[in-house]
């Protein structure tokens, strides 16, 4: 297949290298110092204590890769808008847009049956800009498990995990997403194909809702945060808010609020990626994580005291700090 990794940082780094290194024809889009290293030495991914160097095509110019099979785009979810445009060169009459990235997706509503059917998310789409670059016959869901890191460039360290959940946005079970799946396991990583993505979506998106901008504020890992007899109550609220929402759009949540919580407690002294960038100086996935969640409530009527609180605090937070 010919695959395209749109934004290959840590996570679409990792996705591009163990893909090239499983024979696909892998064309990686980047930027910068990461692009220049991938160029002059290729992509090193250490992984399980070994060093492995992918051959990839790296470019930072749509244009220059043309048509492909498939384009997985592993952007953070606020980068997308301003360079949803530039996907248009990779565009053949049938390649598929498959999105790898965290939060609420701008196509939630697209082929989803019931009266909110083709409502636009504006905190994540607010001018329309994706939805007009990328239509729906071409997009297939993605929940990102695997957490890595690029160490320096042209150099991503995985740390844990390696599943990518897949679905079709109307649940079907499409030649195209069965082979990209095939695709996928064959590059060692755990590809299902979805019948229900969206309960996936919110199974994922649960956690970081009601983590994410908890640890921004207070600096906690999860295992502090669902530890603390101060944090856990205001936790578990905000995500039985969350949940509210999410059964009130038809979602099917696996698990109990308190078994959700336990998972993330479980991972350990992990910092949730908001933190990690709120460090870092860099933009947090604040709209995309717990904006739309709030946007999504006001549409079926659910009251979200708890996150509407958090959520001003935050992006306080996040005018603050400059990011």
């Amino acid at each position: 297949m010919r695959i395209c990794i749109f934004g290959a940082g840590a996570i679409g780094g990792y996705l591009a290298a163990e893909l090239a290194l499983a024979g696909q024809e892998v064309t990686v889009i980047a930027r910068g110092p990461h692009l220049a290293a991938i160029r002059a030495q290729g992509l090193t991914l250490l992984i399980g204590g070994e060093r492995k160097l992918a051959r990839v095509t790296a470019t930072d110019d749509p244009a220059e890769a043309g048509p492909q099979d498939s384009v997985i785009i592993t952007l953070k979810a606020h980068s997308l808008p301003p360079v949803a445009h530039q996907l248009a060169p990779l565009f053949g009459p049938e390649t598929s847009v498959v999105t790898a990235m965290n939060g609420v997706p701008w196509w939630y509503f697209e082929r989803l049956p019931g009266p909110w059917e083709g409502h636009r998310i504006r905190s994540v789409d607010p001018e329309g800009r994706i939805a007009a670059a990328i239509a729906p016959e071409r997009v297939i869901g993605c929940v990102v498990y695997p957490a890595c890191e690029v160490v320096e460039p042209g150099v991503v360290r995985h740390v844990e995990g390696n599943r990518f959940q897949l679905g079709e946005i109307d649940g079907s079970r499409t030649p195209r997403i069965q082979a990209l799946g095939e695709a996928m396991t064959a590059a060692g990583l755990k590809a299902p194909v979805r019948p229900r993505i969206r309960d996936d979506i919110w199974l994922k998106l649960w956690g970081n809702a009601g983590f994410n901008p908890i640890s921004a504020l207070t600096h906690g890992t999860l295992e502090q945060i669902a530890g603390d007899p101060a944090t856990r109550p205001i936790v578990r609220t905000l995500m039985v808010e969350v949940e509210a929402v999410a059964r009130a759009l038809g979602a099917k949540l696996a698990v109990d609020v308190d078994t959700r919580i336990q998972w993330a407690k479980d991972v350990g002294a992990h910092k949730t990626s908001m933190l990690q960038d709120l460090e870092r100086g860099r933009p947090m996935e604040i709209d995309a994580l717990v904006t739309a969640v709030q946007e999504m409530a006001r549409l079926v009527g659910i009251p979200t005291p708890t996150l509407d609180v958090v959520l001003g605090l935050v992006q306080q937070r996040a005018t603050t700090a400059g990011c």
